[in-house]
């Protein structure tokens, strides 16, 4: 039988000149396959009458390591929007509810960037998580320095300790906002940050109360103890009653720990004064943000009283 002749090595890609055409082609195929676009950031009009720009999501991980956060689904969205959590783009695909409708109105109505995104990119923008065709990218928190908040006259200072629920963390800055508090101290670890979750059951007021971030619960303590700072620390064994705080005209710091540990041991110690809430009911304990709640209102009391 006879041998086949070779036809040689395979010619280099740019040596091709049928290559770079096929790839278009190719590129193309799957753009209208998917619903997305090749035509880059520019502006283009999409249903509803809405401009949105299509381009790249932003949600891929940027040079300092740093994820955006993302609000996914249709009522999260339309609830985070309502809260004014703070959105940098509104990414929506193409299918439309009167849910999604009232998300764009809202962030039109901000001037929140609009992003068209197909499935394919929301996928992967969410990390496979359930988006309803919709997802918000919410603003970085900047973080307050502790010593911020010691500045006016006999400020009123909330000090969390092991918080891992960004809900109680929202609670607990709406209550802190609502009782004159000139801010709250989170750890920088093992704690709740300032998320979308927060955001929402804060209802605005992370907005106008700051929030401040420390590498050491106990050392910052001290700190506010030798600027003039009485801290009385919430637990359920303590000595006395919230209504029993006699300093509380004073610069006081009111700390509060996890509904499950509460206190930890060294920032137990650093307290000057452990306080409790009588209940009288059957309830053994209250959520966090309830008892700081009740806490707050308490020292506010006394303050103006």
């Amino acid at each position: 039988m006879a041998k086949r002749k070779g036809k040689g090595p395979t010619p280099k890609a740019e040596d091709r000149h049928w290559h770079g055409k096929r790839q278009k082609a190719r590129a193309a195929k799957n753009a209208r396959r998917t619903g997305t676009t090749t035509a880059g950031p520019a502006a283009r009009q999409v249903k509803d009458d809405k401009p949105v720009r299509s381009g790249r999501p932003a949600g891929a991980r940027r040079a300092n390591g740093e994820v955006p956060e993302l609000v996914t689904g249709r009522n999260p969205v339309v609830e985070a929007l309502r809260a004014k959590v703070p959105g940098t783009a509104l990414y929506v695909s193409e299918g439309r509810d009167d849910r999604v409708r009232e998300a764009i109105q809202i962030a039109t109505d901000r001037g929140i960037p609009l992003l068209e995104a197909g499935k394919p990119e929301l996928d992967r923008l969410t990390d496979g998580a359930v988006h309803q065709g919709i997802a918000l990218q919410v603003k970085p928190y900047r973080y307050a320095h502790p010593d911020d908040l010691t500045r006016g006259t006999a400020p009123l200072i909330v000090v969390l300790d092991g918080i891992t629920d960004p809900r109680n963390l929202g609670a607990i800055v709406r209550s802190a906002s609502a009782f004159g508090a000139a801010g709250v101290v989170i750890p920088e670890r093992r704690a709740a940050g300032v998320t979308a979750g927060a955001w929402k059951t804060s209802a605005g007021t992370l907005a106008s109360l700051p929030v401040a971030q420390t590498t050491n619960l106990s050392r910052q303590l001290k700190a506010y103890q030798k600027a003039g700072f009485f801290v009385v620390g919430l637990a359920a064994d303590g000595t006395a009653t919230v209504a029993d705080v006699e300093v509380a005209t004073g610069p006081i710091v009111l700390v509060v720990g996890s509904e499950g540990k509460g206190l930890g041991r060294l920032v137990s110690e650093t307290c000057d004064l452990l306080v409790n809430i009588p209940m009288p009911g059957h309830a053994e304990s209250l959520n966090a943000g309830v008892a700081a709640g009740i806490a707050l209102y308490e020292i506010s009391r006394l303050r103006t009283s």
